[in-house]
């Protein structure tokens, strides 16, 4: 399969099944922008609650923040995004679509294009372009005062670090997580959902005393956990690997950055980043807020600025890269290998014939009680053939089948995605089998 059609398949399966829309596409859309329908929902939730459980609820030493989209200017002049965070921009004065200067590939396209209709293609020179979104906030036109939309959510962290360290028993080294909607005017959005003006991140900032060799140790450990846990959820380890930023990539606060990659059909690309901040967000904080920043230890006895080490990634790149790692075509069908924890629904449904109300009726009851605890889908539409197929295209990992032996033995029929193979269970026991299913 050509990785181009391959992401044809993954767009049109997206829109077809209910996964991803087109943002506002019924005025002609926005580009960069993306709604997620019922089964994409489900997965952003499910990656998230992954996340989650992984980063605070199994450890003692996290806890989890929701911050402000909306925040002081000075937090973005302070963290150096009013400044710093521009990207160089070239417009072409033929049809005066924008690219970003560094984006060969995209700028020979374009030329390309033009040069296919007998145009020539003439560049402005290069400008700086500021990718945050602006904001006005206040009740009185003319009166009303500029904010951003958030850029990342890092900040929203850093602005509480001393909020949370007053009200809890955390002490260093320890974290903090969020999961949070971020805001970029990026000038030439694409690959499907990659690269959106809105996006979803979950991240954490970690905070170390500032000691090079133990803040190595725990950029190491949180590298690999991070690059682990993808491999955990079902990435295939060749589509995954490390790559670090060379020196004239790295951010102006980075001591050290790597990213987690995957091999997508267009190129390798970050899934999520690993960054040595160092104390440069707490110290600019407490420079420019005149805010105490610091942090007492008190078993040796010192006062310090703590250092940082992020992990960052993008709920909706993770989507999207789980969803083309578990894309595949086996014969006549085409089935999502989800992950069972990532899966929109877990287990589906059927009574044989829907015609038949005595099949009818215990089969909404082992839907109805299996809802309790399981997303479930229900379907009763065409042959089981057919609905096998549909749930495996949306990657249900399992299918229950109610038929008229289940009457008098209480078994049902139990389908496997990936093997297809069946087994019989008895209704009673279907709650714990799932369960013991879920949580291998």
């Amino acid at each position: 399969m050509k990785n181009e059609n391959l992401m044809e398949k993954i767009v049109s399966l997206c829109k077809r099944r209910g996964f991803i829309f087109p943002g506002s596409e019924i005025y002609g859309g926005l580009a960069g922008t993306w709604d997620y329908g019922p089964l994409g929902s489900e997965l952003k939730f499910n990656i998230k609650q992954e996340w989650w459980k992984t980063m605070v609820k199994e450890r003692n030493d996290i806890v989890g923040v929701s911050a402000s989209v909306l925040m002081n200017p000075k937090v973005w002049e302070a963290s150096g995004h009013v400044s710093g965070f521009n990207d160089p921009l070239i417009e072409c004065k033929t049809c005066h679509r924008r690219f970003r200067a560094d984006q060969d590939e995209m700028i020979k396209e374009h030329e390309k294009f033009h040069a296919d209709k007998k145009e020539k293609t003439v560049w402005t020179e290069s400008k700086k372009f500021n990718l945050l979104v602006e904001a006005k906030v206040g009740v009185v036109e003319g009166e009303k005062n500029t904010v951003y939309l958030r850029g990342e959510i890092t900040q929203g962290v850093h602005v509480n670090f001393k909020n949370v360290l007053n009200s809890s028993r955390l002490k260093i080294p320890f974290g903090i997580a969020q999961i949070g909607k971020a805001f970029r005017n990026e000038i030439t959005p694409g690959n499907f959902t990659y690269r959106s003006i809105e996006f979803e991140q979950m991240e954490l900032q970690y905070y170390v005393k500032p000691d090079k060799n133990e803040s190595m140790k725990q950029y190491e450990f949180w590298k690999n956990l991070r690059l682990n846990w993808y491999k955990l959820l079902g990435i295939k380890p060749d589509n995954l690997r490390f790559r670090e930023h060379k020196k004239d990539e790295l951010a102006h606060y980075a001591k050290a950055a790597w990213d987690v990659e995957y091999k997508s059909p267009f190129g390798w690309k970050e899934c999520e980043g690993i960054h040595h901040r160092g104390d440069w967000d707490l110290s600019r904080h407490q420079e420019y807020s005149g805010q105490d920043m610091s942090y007492f230890d008190e078993e040796a006895k010192e006062k310090y600025i703590p250092w940082v080490i992020e992990t960052s990634g993008g709920v909706d790149r993770a989507a999207l890269f789980f969803l083309i790692d578990a894309y595949a075509e086996e014969g006549e069908r085409v089935v999502l290998k989800l992950h069972p924890k990532l899966a929109p629904y877990k287990v589906a449904v059927f009574p044989l014939l829907a015609n038949k109300p005595e099949l009818v009726k215990l089969a909404r009851k082992i839907y109805d009680d299996l809802k309790k605890d399981f997303m479930v889908a229900w379907d009763d539409r065409g042959n089981i053939g057919k609905r096998y197929y549909s749930q495996d295209e949306i990657g249900t990992p399992w299918c229950i089948t109610v038929d008229f032996d289940s009457l008098d033995d209480k078994m049902v029929t139990i389908r496997d995605r990936d093997t297809m193979k069946q087994e019989r269970i008895l209704i009673s026991e279907l709650p714990k089998y799932f369960e013991n299913k879920l949580n291998v």
